[in-house]
Order: structure tokens, then sequence, then C-alpha cells
């Protein structure tokens, strides 16, 4: 046996079926068309893994509460924190920013603006969780009663649209319809100037031993070594933005 061989990690254990669930979420999947970046990550991750994995669709907050009980094995582009270390690890893969995305018409040209406009409602799917500012302002506005929740990006854009809300948190893979003339018309975009936040394999902890963890982990590592998980984003971000969203620094 040659030393490459030798020095090769051992694959995960395949003597059981696992599953793993999507979430529609703008490039990162589209439900619509089976198409997107955690589609195509999912894909050679468990090519990879030599295991039976079978893939779903489930809303973000269904995933979670799934993770944490054991009945869902993994998830992908899952951001970590305390509440959520309790019961899932993760096996980072990329980083990105969040962005406030507000009508024009809502007087808010700064973050700071924000908390002193009452009018100003914000948009957030549930069970969401952003970056450090962006959960400071998603939960004071949630404790004043201007936070509506929804089960996914579409509602959001369209209760902007109607003026129902004022403001939605959004993030590179919500570019493409964030272009759309009629939204692009009438928004604008504020940075939240906090650090790109890591999102990655999400594992629960109940479903897997951590050994186990560990080699699931090791897969993800050699598809961002070998360069797989740039060529994965590159298929729909320009080359730039790929390079700064997978160099990932947790």
């Amino acid at each position: 046996m040659g030393s490459a061989a030798l020095a090769a990690a051992p694959g995960p254990d395949c003597s059981r079926s696992f599953t793993l669930a999507l979430h529609d979420h703008g490039l990162l999947y589209s439900a619509a068309t089976d198409t997107g970046i955690d589609r195509d990550f999912a894909d050679e991750l468990i090519r990879r893994s030599g295991c039976k994995v079978n893939v779903s669709l489930m809303s973000r907050a269904r995933i979670w509460q799934l993770i944490e009980s054991g009945a869902l094995d993994f998830s992908l582009s899952g951001i970590s924190n305390r509440e959520r270390e309790q019961y899932a690890s993760f096996a980072w893969y990329f980083s990105n920013k969040y962005y406030l995305l507000v009508r024009r018409d809502s007087g808010i040209v700064r973050l700071e603006d924000v908390a002193r406009n009452e009018q100003f409602h914000l948009g957030v799917i549930r069970s969401f969780r952003y970056s450090d500012n962006a959960n400071r302002m998603v939960d004071r506005l949630t404790l004043a009663n201007r936070v509506s929740l929804a089960g996914g990006l579409e509602p959001l854009y369209e209760a902007l649209m109607l003026n129902q809300i004022q403001g939605m948190i959004m993030e590179p893979f919500d570019y493409p319809v964030v272009q759309e003339k009629r939204i692009r018309e009438v928004t604008s975009i504020i940075g939240f100037n906090d650090p790109p936040v890591p999102h990655g394999l999400i594992m629960s902890k109940k479903a897997l031993a951590p050994t186990e963890q560990d080699k699931w982990r090791a897969l993800v590592d050699g598809m961002l070594a070998d360069g797989t998980v740039l060529r994965i984003f590159e298929k729909y971000f320009t080359p730039e933005l790929a390079a700064s969203m997978v160099e990932v620094k947790p």
C-alpha cells in the first residue's frame, strides 16, 4: 500500500442512509429549477462520501428543529451562534456579508436612521440569523413590534413592494432578484459594516458521533483545498466575489 493511501483519512461510515435538507433561497437553491450553489455542493459532497443521502426541501425553521432533535443529519449554508453550538457542529466552506435593503421613500439612508423612524418595519425570514449588527437591529425591532416574519424571500419582496415593510436583510445570493427593474428602482442598499460571517455544512450532534462529524468535515476541507468550492461559486458570481466568499476564516 502506497504512502498516499496510508495518509488518506477514512471516509464516513456509510452503514446507514443519511438525510440532508436544502432550503429555497436565491442562488443557494431554487426549488423551481432544482439548481443552486447548495445543490451543486450537496451533489459533490455525496459523491465523495460514497454514502446514500436522501435530499429534501424544508423551511429553515424546520431544518433547525430537526437538526436539534437528531431527526435530520445535515443541511447546508448554516451559520452558528451560542444556542446552535449546543446541538449542531459545522464544516465551514464560505463566508459573506449582510446588507439592509430599504425602500428609498422610507427616509433610511444610514443604519442609525432605523431606530429613529418608528414607521420603519423590517421583514425577516423565520429562524434566520445574520451578522452581529444585523442581529442587534432585528432584536431591537422585534421588541418594538416592528418585525414581520416570513417563510422565505418571495413574500418579503412582495411585502417590500407593497410598502407593508420598508426594509429586509439581504446577502449576495439575493442579488439577481434585487437587480430586477421593479425592485431596483424603489430600493437602496446599506451595509452593516460587519465582518463576513462563516457559513457551513450543518451536522446534527445528536445524529452523528464526533468522529463521524470529523470525517464529513474532512470531505468539506478537501473540496475547499482542491478548488471545488471556488469553482461552484464561480458558476454564480464574478471571480472576484466568488474568491472573497470562499476565503473562509471562522
